[in-house]
């Protein structure tokens, strides 16, 4: 394959790296909202590869693995197209919260987006026509919300194939199977015939240099995968479970306000049965035990300690024997890494 400019309304010819900042709105001052965008242009042809992080705002995992991204790999390295978007969503990032300040628009409930159209609608069209189209498959980066954290998994459409070998291929032990919101970048990238996953990673406000590091590694995975990186390998992880089912995982939430204490161990593996967390009021008169209702792992897990009726505690998800047995020997030899709240 024959290598080609990337286009967006300028372009990049094959062999050059571009740092760029590209206006996507206004201020109140009329001043430019910029994103910031590396685009890496191989000197051999291949696919195009988006990347994206902080598409809310306070989401900042990702931020720092499109910095290494960018800075790591060189157009004599690379078949194809490298295309970091380092901050979608910088109104929200210079205000370190997860939507578009005043009107709380959700960048990632608007693509494709359209002129003409509210804020967040404008910015996400400007994204999308410019740097999204233009590739063949995509990885957005995202973490759990303000007090929650989320271990570090993929979240993909398996029922589609070409998203299956995406999402296999990023290497995650954890995946998590389903349609997202229909104007999420995800499922309108997907049904555009560009495959996108959405990787979660952690918890919002600060960088996590394991949840990084295995991230850099997921993306070289994939780079391998799709010829990108001809002569790197795929990484294939230790075991994989795929969620796909409404019934292997369920989100425990608290029937009583008062104070949570998490109970289970230093790893997110709790059996049938186990105390998760305990709930009680602030004179210690009444606790109400919260249990496992299944042998799973815990996914998502709240980290503020106060918590109403109704509030969600923890995301578990099934491991099944086979997945189960492979894990209590990766703990037991010290190489489980799935500590999401370290």
């Amino acid at each position: 394959m024959d290598p080609e400019p990337f286009r967006y309304d300028s372009e990049v010819p094959p062999g050059e790296v571009r740092h760029l900042r590209y206006e996507i709105s206004e201020t109140y001052l009329g001043d430019p909202v910029e994103i910031p965008v590396t685009v890496i242009n191989g000197e051999q042809g291949g696919p195009s590869v988006f990347m994206t992080a902080a598409l809310h705002g306070d989401e900042l995992n990702g931020v720092k693995v499109m910095q290494e991204v960018a800075s790591r790999y060189n157009p004599a390295d690379i078949h194809g197209t490298i295309v970091c978007i380092h901050v979608a969503n910088v109104p929200g990032y210079l205000a370190q919260q997860r939507y578009i300040p005043i009107y709380d628009l959700d960048l990632n409930r608007s693509f494709p987006g359209r002129d003409g159209a509210n804020t967040a609608e404008r910015m996400a069209n400007q994204i999308y026509r410019r740097f999204v189209e233009p590739c063949d498959l995509g990885i957005d980066f995202h973490t759990s919300t303000r007090n929650r954290t989320t271990m570090y998994h993929v979240r993909a459409d398996m029922n589609r194939p070409e998203v299956a070998r995406l999402a296999r291929s990023f290497g995650a032990n954890l995946i998590l199977s389903g349609e997202a919101e229909a104007s999420s970048l995800r499922t309108v990238a997907t049904n555009d015939g560009i495959p996108t996953i959405t990787v979660e990673m952690g918890r919002a406000h600060r960088f996590q240099p394991a949840m990084v590091d295995r991230a850099l590694e997921g993306v070289e995975s994939v780079l391998a995968e799709y010829g990108v990186l001809p002569k790197k390998p795929v990484s294939w992880p230790g075991w994989t479970r795929v969620i796909d089912s409404a019934t292997d995982k369920t989100w425990l939430r608290a029937d009583v306000g008062g104070l949570v204490e998490m109970q289970y161990g230093d790893v997110p593996l709790v059996h049938e049965g186990d105390t998760i967390c305990t709930i009680s009021d602030h004179f210690k008169t009444r606790e109400k035990r919260v249990s496992a209702p299944f042998t799973g792992l815990v996914a998502g897990v709240l980290q503020n300690p106060v918590a109403a009726p109704g509030h969600p505690l923890c995301h578990l998800v099934s491991v099944d024997d086979a997945t189960l047995r492979e894990i209590e020997r990766e703990i037991e030899a010290g190489e489980f890494t799935e500590r999401p709240w370290s």
